[in-house]
């Protein structure tokens, strides 16, 4: 028989955060400790991650619902099912029970370890803020040594965020730095195409999520008349059917998806998500949600498993004054495994 039972966290960041949804100083996770009755000093360990503006599994209930589960945790190990509409408790349970049967040392996924080089390539996130800010920001990444950069836009002026481009391009060629931005969602539909344009200008490499979910139609034809790859990101947040997971990919036909998955029902949504990608020819990447270093850690491994080349979206573990211990080190714009 197992047992658990759930410890809040709330992480502070070293400098307000901002994305198109508002700025970020804090955010709460729950770390699920799962452990079997008769040996309980051997705790595995999984992250329920949540952001209040975007986890489909929020509300006002929220921690009564991590009480319940932990008090039929046994049900629940069977029938992962039963939480599709909570894919942060999902993805907790699926990291504490393979944190648990692999010795409860974070070490989730054994084999990769005995890979020669156990790195991630990953992208340098830029958050949204003065142009100063972001250009300091931009520099202090490239010195650190990556060549993909991720910078948040639409919270700003959008010309001067256009300036800002302009100026990393003039300074940074395609071949030297690849560029990718995330809108949140922040364009609307009627001005987003001409957005667009002005982007593939300046050798984007993608735009995450243009417009704001649940415009299909609209989403759709700027899929087929971008001239620079959309990949979808929030798009894909609440969607448990996997049959309504493929409709949605073939009517939109994007040319990326973005996989979160405590956003997306943890690991077994995550591979759903990826084979029907591949089925349709959509390539794709998988990012944290701005989990602690537990969380980040059990993501970080998973994707190691799926042997993507394109840069991961993982580079977030040094955002918080008070993480939790780090499993991960971030080198030369790649993250390591350094548990072993």
């Amino acid at each position: 028989m197992y047992e658990a039972y759930f410890k809040k966290i709330t992480l502070n960041f070293k400098q307000a955060s901002g994305t198109s949804r508002g700025i970020l100083t804090q955010k709460d996770s729950w770390i699920l400790h799962l452990f079997q009755s008769e040996n309980p000093n051997l705790i595995g360990k999984g992250e329920a991650s949540i952001l209040t503006s975007l986890s489909p599994d929020w509300d006002s209930h929220y921690e009564e619902k991590l009480l319940e589960v932990a008090k039929n945790i046994n049900l629940y190990l069977h029938r992962l099912d039963l939480l599709n509409a909570f894919p942060s408790i999902q993805f907790a349970i699926e990291s504490a029970l393979l944190d648990l049967n692999n010795g409860a040392k974070f070490i989730l996924f054994p084999a990769i370890f005995e890979a020669p080089d156990t790195k991630i390539p990953i992208n340098g996130l830029i958050w949204m803020g003065s142009e100063k800010f972001m250009l300091t920001q931009i520099a202090e990444k490239i010195k650190a040594g990556f060549t993909c950069i991720k910078m948040k836009i639409g919270a700003i002026d959008f010309e001067n965020e256009i300036n800002i481009l302009k100026s990393i391009r003039a300074q940074y060629p395609p071949n030297e730095i690849e560029l990718r931005v995330d809108a949140n969602g922040a364009f609307s539909p009627d001005t987003a195409l001409d957005k667009l344009r002005a982007l593939s200008d300046l050798a984007i490499h993608s735009i995450e999520q243009p417009i704001k979910p649940g415009q299909r139609e609209a989403m759709a034809a700027l899929c087929k008349l971008t001239p620079l790859p959309i990949a979808l990101d929030e798009e894909l947040i609440g969607i448990y059917d996997k049959k309504e997971k493929e409709t949605l990919l073939k009517n939109i036909k994007p040319q990326f998806i973005i996989l979160k998955p405590s956003l997306i029902g943890g690991m077994r949504g995550t591979d759903e998500w990826i084979e029907l990608a591949d089925k349709y020819e959509i390539k794709w990447w998988i990012t944290s949600a701005l989990e602690s270093n537990i969380g980040l850690n059990a993501i970080a491994q998973y994707t190691f498993t799926k042997n993507n080349p394109l840069p991961q979206g993982l580079g977030t573990g040094s955002l918080f004054t008070n993480n939790l211990p780090p499993f991960l080190q971030v080198k030369k714009g790649h993250l390591h495994l350094n548990l072993v």
